[in-house]
């Protein structure tokens, strides 16, 4: 949800790096528990009120006489704001003349419009309400704080306490009010007395719009007399001192057109008029008077009818013609008044502070007027011209060059109506360009709040552009890396319902390191990245980086991808940490402050500014280098198309792009590398285009909008800077890895790469994205025995092993795999998307696979044996001599299939040889016997020899 005008926020920053954080209840205790007891004290005192406690007098001991004081107020000298160079004149603050009213000139209905909204015992009490300040306490105590000041005691802070009534703490402030706003009421007894202090309160109320006093208010916004004022107006008037700065009408107006206009004629100067919008909060604010008004109007009541309230609140607010001098660079003035009301009066009053407009100061901020101007430029030729009949005239006027100008026509009909930018010096803070809308004192529509302050004021989705400080949180903490890989498949991360992210093109590229995920911006690798860092541990640094968030926002799995709202001049800061090795700077946009006199009060040696360690270095470095890609043709063509080029060579720069999935908000925030020179400006600069209405483009994503926005305006502020390097710091290695699993290469490796890591973090696994298998050479099949063969071994692709701390994401993983195994194109998973090769089928640096092949499902298929003729039989271990070839004329060729083995004839069994009895034992001799015929001795049998294998025979080719 995006922050509209009538949500405007209070509290406006410099850099949220100036204040600490936590401790909040602490400090609230520490506030309230004092008031209770010195408001306990006074009770004690019955009706006197009066010297109670010694504290009484302990703390009204430096305080002013409180009559001499009134009789003394004095008004009026006008501050003026300069440029960096103190000679171009920004803007005059309090340059109304003020009007001191009387009491009887003040319309009885505008005094019981102030007593009711903001004391509505103003007249019986005696200057505090201790009721009133006991309940404010408690809420303060419970972290709703809310204000328990009377008139009497906000008269006495803006203009009755000496400066050193200002020192200490807070709550010792708070008493000396409440002492002061006694003596007071004390001093001016009586109807008459009330009379005098109203009075005086409205006479020194600033109303905003550099209005002091409620005479100039009434002529500055509706140019009528006090006594012409309605009840509507009254009413209004009444609600706006809460918070001048806030409730600023003009600040809160929309400037519309009174005629009718075609859509894309712009409205005459002498037919615009600025109208309050009635959903804003001011109007809801007047409203809430009119209702106090009905039972507190004490001296006008009986004048009016219910009826009479209730029709003021349809009133609507239309403002008189604003013929004050124009503000160089508006928006940027009025951070600037913030910075020096916290300066002159402390955070609290910093916007109420009524020394800013009165006191004659002379301020030199940080403003470039050079650069103010180039930004202004280009926001309105990419915002404003767009929109307008006469676009191409306004692009010559501008002195857009033709080469933009295609860019530029082609955001016609696309539906963005603003655009918002700033330049700062990352190395020491000081905002140099700071614009909050395309065009300040343009005519504005629902689709355009001219004067709404989107870099400060508005919360929008940054969209991609946070994944950079994602990632570093990773890289610092070491749980990731730049080669890390992540698997770039749709996947349900749960909650509620099903939550499955897509990339804005539907496709699925795989595995991929995160180098190559920040730089082509993928959104389901920077999901995964935020839930490895763990959602609270992000959350915490996305605020270390400066960035404030709405109130009551919570850590949410999209929030990696940017769906949680800020400030776009915090993303600005952010990067320049980056940029800065790591450390942001406070944004500073005071550089001198002179009173009257011409004496500097403004810095002292405690107001240096500096910066906070939120990255370290090398981490910094290794997001740097990433991005710097981003400007690179060869690493990444699409958005190095927006790279800065001088004298058409490429200047170093790093950026990154933001496009919200509904297309409300698309960004762009880079910087360049820092000058050599430590005294020069090193620049970063984001860009946001949108509507006021946070009504969705349609169709523009960054890389055709913001990013050649910001690519133009740093393009231009840069001519003539020094030409620098990004410089790498201390521990930083370099190793190669494989290409996909960003693991050190394995056996089965197709493409390498050189990486950088923090030293110690060089992966020393061996790549584990293949798994090695038997297959049947033949065939290319999976190899089981009896296949044609020879059996050999090969690797391929496994995902099985991947993203192991989330099991729950396997099976998309692996849903992926058996469509990718398929080819690139095939559609499928929770959201019907497509497998490509990285990036998108066309531009691929490793080559067009995943990393190497995928493993064959089916199994080789056992070769039967062959049918032998007979008397032979088929031996699979026999060899064959593919040389011994039969036919002369055959030749050899080694790379023909594998010899069938052959059949052939059994080897006849040898004949065994005969035993031969054993020779009998002799017997003792006999006589002798007549010798018996000769028997003949058999031949032994001779084995036949083994007959000789025929080769087969080698086909001639033909």
């Amino acid at each position: 949800m995006q922050t509209s005008l009538s949500r405007r926020q209070r509290h406006r920053r410099t850099g949220a790096a100036r204040r600490g954080r936590g401790g909040g209840s602490a400090r609230r205790a520490a506030l309230a528990i004092p008031i209770l007891l010195f408001g306990s004290f006074l009770a004690l005192g019955g009706a006197a009120l009066v010297g109670v406690v010694s504290a009484y007098a302990y703390y009204s001991r430096d305080l002013l006489d409180p009559a001499k004081a009134f009789a003394d107020l004095g008004f009026d000298q006008p501050s003026i704001i300069y440029d960096r160079t103190g000679t171009v004149e920004l803007a005059r603050l309090g340059e109304r003349k003020r009007e001191l009213a009387t009491f009887d000139q003040i319309p009885p209905e505008l005094l019981d419009a102030t007593t009711a909204v903001e004391d509505k015992d103003f007249w019986s009490n005696p200057g505090f309400d201790l009721g009133g300040s006991l309940a404010a306490t408690l809420d303060t105590v419970q972290g709703k704080p809310r204000g328990g000041s009377t008139i009497t005691q906000q008269l006495v802070r803006a203009r009755l306490l000496p400066e050193k009534a200002f020192e200490g703490e807070i709550w010792e402030r708070k008493i000396r009010e409440i002492i002061q706003s006694i003596r007071l009421t004390q001093a001016f007894p009586g109807e008459e007395g009330k009379e005098k202090i109203l009075t005086a309160y409205l006479n020194q109320n600033f109303f905003g719009n550099q209005s002091y006093g409620i005479v100039a208010a009434a002529k500055g916004y509706f140019n009528k007399q006090l006594k012409d004022l309605t009840l509507a107006e009254v009413a209004i008037l009444a609600a706006i001192p809460q918070s001048p700065t806030q409730f600023d009408l003009v600040k809160n107006a929309a400037r519309e057109c009174a005629i009718d206009l075609a859509p894309d004629q712009e409205c005459p100067v002498a037919n615009v008029q600025l109208v309050v919008p009635q959903d804003s909060e001011i109007v809801r604010r007047r409203n809430k008077v009119l209702d106090l008004m009905e039972t507190r109007s004490v001296l006008s009541g009986a004048n009016h009818t219910l009826a009479e309230y209730e029709l003021a609140k349809t009133d609507e607010v239309v403002l008189a013609p604003q013929g004050s001098t124009p503000w160089k660079a508006a928006q940027f003035v009025w951070q600037v008044r913030h910075q020096l009301g916290v300066i002159l009066c402390g955070e609290e009053s910093a916007d109420v502070c009524e020394k800013v407009d009165t006191g004659g100061y002379r301020i030199t901020t940080s403003l470039d007027w050079s650069m103010q101007q180039v930004v202004e430029k280009w926001l309105y030729a990419a915002a404003r011209a767009p929109n307008l009949a006469n676009t191409a005239d306004i692009l010559d006027q501008l002195g857009i060059p033709a080469a933009d100008q295609k860019w530029i026509l082609a955001l016609k009909k696309r539906n963005i109506h603003n655009a918002a930018a700033a330049i700062v010096d990352y190395r020491t803070g000081q905002v140099l360009a700071y614009a909050g809308s395309a065009a300040y004192y343009a005519a504005g529509s629902v689709t355009f709040q001219p004067q709404y302050d989107v870099l400060s004021d508005g919360f929008r989705q940054p969209g991609s552009a946070i994944k950079p400080i994602n990632y570093i949180t990773g890289i610092d903490d070491r749980t990731m890396n730049a080669a890390s890989m992540f698997m770039d498949v749709v996947t349900d991360f749960g909650g509620a319902k099903p939550y499955t992210p897509t990339q804005a093109d539907s496709l699925e590229r795989g595995p991929v390191r995160l180098r190559s995920a920040l730089q082509f911006s993928l959104n389901t690798p920077s999901i995964k990245a935020g839930l490895i860092n763990g959602l609270d541990h992000l959350f915490q640094r996305m605020k270390d980086f400066g960035l404030r968030l709405p109130t009551g926002a919570i850590p949410v799995t999209s929030m990696s991808i940017g769906t949680i709202e800020v400030h776009p001049i915090d993303m600005v800061s952010a990067y320049g940490a980056i940029a800065n090795g790591g450390v942001l700077m406070p944004r500073e946009m005071i550089l001198s402050v002179r009173n009257a006199a011409g004496e500097v009060i403004y810095p002292t040696g405690a107001d240096t500014p500096v910066g906070t360690r939120v990255a370290s270095a090398q981490a910094s470095y290794i997001i740097t280098d990433i991005l710097a890609g981003n400007t690179i043709r060869s690493v990444n063509p699409y958005w190095a198309k927006w790279q800065i080029i001088e004298d058409d060579k490429r200047r170093p720069a790093a950026y990154k792009t933001g496009t919200t999935s509904d297309n409300k908000d698309v960004l762009a925030d880079g910087y360049l590398a820092p000058p050599d020179d430590p005294n020069a400006p090193a620049l970063v600069a984001g860009v946001w285009m949108g509507n006021s209405d946070a009504t969705p483009n349609t169709g523009s994503l960054s890389l055709d909008s913001s990013a050649p926005l910001w690519s133009r305006i740093l393009t231009e502020v840069s001519q003539g800077l020094p030409m620098a390097e990004f410089k790498q710091p201390d521990r930083i290695v370099t190793a190669d890895v494989d290409a996909f699993s960003g693991l050190l290469p394995g056996p089965y490796t197709v493409k390498t790469v050189k990486e950088i890591f923090i030293e110690g973090t060089v992966p020393s696994r061996t790549d584990d994205l293949h798994v090695e298998l038997d297959i049947d050479e033949a065939t290319g099949l999976l190899w089981q025995d009896g296949c044609t063969g020879p059996m050999v071994k090969q690797g391929f692709l496994d995902f099985s092993v991947v993203e192991p701390r989330f099991p729950a994401w396997q099976a998309f993983t692996q849903d992926w795999a058996a469509r990718a195994a398929t080819g690139p194109g095939t559609a499928g998973g929770p959201e019907k998307t497509k497998t490509s090769f990285f990036y998108n089928n066309s531009f691929a640096p490793y080559g067009k696979t995943w990393g190497g092949t995928f493993a064959p499902t089916d199994v080789c298929t056992p070769v039967a044996p062959p049918i032998c003729d007979p008397g032979t039989f088929f031996d699979p271990f026999a060899t064959v001599d593919p040389f011994a070839t039969v036919d002369p004329f055959a030749t050899f060729d080694p790379f023909a299939p594998p010899l069938p083995t052959p059949c052939i004839e059994p080897t006849p069994e040898p004949t065994p040889e005969p035993t031969l009895p054993p020779e009998p034992t002799p017997e003792p001799t006999l006589p002798p016997e007549p010798a018996p015929a000769p028997s003949k001795t058999p031949k032994p049998r001779v084995a036949p020899r083994r007959p000789r294998l025929r080769p087969a025979r080698i086909p001639t080719p033909g």
